[in-house]
């Protein structure tokens, strides 16, 4: 049996470098993407891509529908089948833009990676997910000890976020520099922190109670006033370890370096679920939880579509379109509006954010 073929690792290459210059796709989405090209070209015996036919899709379908996921010895889920098939359509698409590809694919045949509209509909199906409460994030962030260096800095992580609701690839590379615990917010500057698109946007720290705030403000202060940290300095710096005498690596302190990726960021968070006996939350989830929040204290379209772009939304379900953005300023006073005591909004304001959400739902 083959065990690769030169052609196809030449052609492969040259698509990766596409989607990473022309695409502007991030590392994370191209391996996605190689991966199910290789699961093709695996599949087809390293078979030269210029021959390529819709048999070769219509069997390669058949194979993963009935194929075992590794991970869970059960059918590789329909979404799964689903993402592989819309990543080779868009490799093969690609291919046929190319010289010595052009002549050799016909297009209609690409049209064979397609599932049945019964398939994709199942693909398409949104799990019910399950989402944290406020309260259930307060009482663990109550419970999380705080002596060490390392224990603050996993109190404050958990604070940050439901503060925030930033994404964990932004919070992994935060800098001190861009909070302003004046101002109460987050300056998420594509520069530095890896918000999802390279988009800049501010968040102002969401109304949740007095606790993730005093938190947050007093790591800030232990890093710059006890550890020497500087601005440019992470917010949630990497651990450190060392060998102790048994040869053996033990936690340290801490190194002014951040994280590499977001594992770490999602260990603090089982940890700290887990002693308290709740289920594990991610980081991510945090946001449906500020998302469900503000459906409750937002009372004006305006209001809502400032909580929307806060997150830095711009999906239908979560912003209010027809209403443009909310200019910066508007943006934090409605923020901090918003953490004042309310009075029961009229049935007639009620009715307005229903057809306004209806109206975008239906578009």
């Amino acid at each position: 049996m083959k065990r690769n073929s030169t052609k196809n690792t030449r052609i492969i290459y040259e698509y990766a470098k596409y989607l990473r210059e022309a695409k502007q796709l991030d590392d994370s989405t191209i391996d996605g993407v190689l991966r199910s090209i290789n699961r093709f070209d695996e599949a087809t015996n390293y078979q030269d891509f210029k021959k390529f036919r819709a048999k070769h899709a219509i069997a390669f379908k058949k194979h993963l529908l009935s194929n075992k996921s590794v991970v869970t010895g059960d059918k590789l889920s329909k979404a799964t089948v689903l993402t592989t098939m819309r990543h080779l359509k868009g490799f093969f698409q690609f291919l046929i833009t190319q010289k010595d590809y052009r002549a050799k694919i016909n297009y209609s045949d690409i049209d064979y990676f397609n599932l049945s509209e019964k398939d994709t509909r199942i693909a398409n199906v949104k799990r019910k997910s399950t989402v944290a409460t406020v309260e259930q994030i307060m009482q663990t962030l109550q419970a999380m000890p705080c002596e060490t260096a390392l224990e603050m800095r996993d109190r404050a992580l958990m604070a940050f976020v439901i503060l925030t609701g930033a994404r964990d690839g932004a919070v992994a590379s935060v800098k001190i520099k861009h909070i302003d615990l004046v101002d109460q917010s987050f300056y998420q500057d594509a520069r530095d922190v890896k918000t999802k698109f390279s988009k800049t946007f501010i968040t102002y720290f969401f109304p949740v109670g007095e606790l993730p705030l005093k938190v947050l403000t007093e790591w800030v202060e232990y890093l710059v006033k006890e550890l020497g940290f500087e601005q440019n300095d992470p917010l949630f710096p990497k651990t450190k370890l060392a060998h102790n005498k048994n040869q053996q690596f033990e936690v340290v302190g801490l190194l002014k370096e951040h994280w590499s990726n977001a594992t770490p960021i999602r260990k603090v968070f089982k940890r700290a679920f887990e002693a308290v006996g709740l289920p594990y939350f991610n980081p991510h989830s945090f946001r449906n939880t500020l998302v469900r929040l503000g459906e409750n204290l937002c009372r004006t379209p305006e209001e809502f579509k400032a909580w929307s772009q806060n997150l830095g939304h711009e999906s239908v379900l979560t912003s209010f379109y027809s209403y443009g953005d909310v200019p910066d300023y508007r943006q934090a006073e409605l923020l901090k509006t918003l953490a004042q005591p309310r009075t029961e909004s009229t049935p007639e304001m009620e009715a307005l954010i229903q057809q306004t959400m209806m109206k975008m739902l239906n578009k």
